[in-house]
């Protein structure tokens, strides 16, 4: 059997925002995080079609 004790790491802001912020808080932040993922998918999406247009003429 080990008796090592697991190695503390230093916490960061995520990790404190994650551990302590209200469920509220959290819901705002991921809604964010939420948009700017699909407005990031739909440019992606132009800039592929774009290049399908060309690719076509």
């Amino acid at each position: 059997m080990s008796t090592r004790k697991p190695e503390k790491v230093k916490s960061t802001p995520f990790s404190d925002f994650i551990r302590y912020a209200s469920t509220s808080e959290k819901q705002v932040f991921f809604e964010k995080v939420r948009d700017l993922a699909i407005e990031d998918q739909r440019q992606v999406i132009v800039q592929a079609e774009g290049l399908k247009d060309k690719k076509g003429k």
